[in-house]
């Protein structure tokens, strides 16, 4: 489903990936961990189409999208920071990305409520997103990533920041969360605990071509 093949990248003059290869079948769950500064984010990023890869190709789905722009690419990204939308209530974060692609009203809001009761926030849609928990806000945002149904699911260090025992309880969570609706997850960590916890495969981004 996802495939990357010898991607190189390099960024202020730098290689910070030199010929990585990964694939990902359509279902997995495959997580990439490696230290700070090791590439994770540039990985994902050019899986994703924002920024330029120097040689190499990125496949979704079989098609080459490496010259794709980003919002054609059935990729969803999930933040470290969530990067919610402070003047939409929860339900209005979920459906931002339906509303970009213009699925009518009353779909959108079966559709909200669908990937809100997956996340475990049901009746959560018109809470305002400054009194979320910590939690509670990363469940939105990969409920507001889920909604549009990608191809590709690229999480970005989405549970940092939280304590241990949440931590710990949201990996278990989130990795339900993906198997019961099958989505094809490219998941990126500092922290080889979390990555055996989330991923049905996991693997060093030294092992692919980083440069640390």
């Amino acid at each position: 489903m996802l495939t990357v093949d010898s991607v190189s990248v390099s960024l202020g003059g730098e290689r910070v990936l030199d010929a990585v290869s990964l694939s990902v079948a359509a279902g997995e769950v495959v997580a990439v961990f490696g230290p700070s500064g090791s590439g994770k984010s540039t990985l994902l990023r050019a899986v994703a189409g924002l920024v330029d890869v120097d040689s190499g190709r990125v496949l979704v789905d079989g098609v080459d999208v490496t010259a794709v722009p980003t919002h054609r690419r059935s990729v969803g990204m999930v933040f470290q920071d969530e990067q919610l939308f402070p003047h939409r209530d929860v339900a209005g974060n979920v459906s931002f990305g339906l509303e970009m692609a213009g699925v009518e009203r009353g779909e959108r809001d079966s559709r909200v409520s669908e990937v809100l009761s997956a996340v475990g926030l049901d009746g959560f849609g018109g809470r305002d997103v400054s009194t979320l928990s910590g939690g509670e806000a990363k469940r939105v945002a990969l409920a507001r990533s889920l909604a549009p149904r990608p191809t590709v699911l690229l999480a970005d260090e989405p549970l940092t920041g939280l304590d241990a025992d949440l931590h710990d309880r949201l990996a278990v969570e989130v990795r339900s969360v993906l198997r019961a609706s099958g989505t094809t997850t490219l998941w990126v960590t500092h922290d080889r605990a979390e990555a055996e916890l989330v991923a049905d495969r996991s693997v060093s981004l030294l092992d692919l071509g980083a440069r640390a």
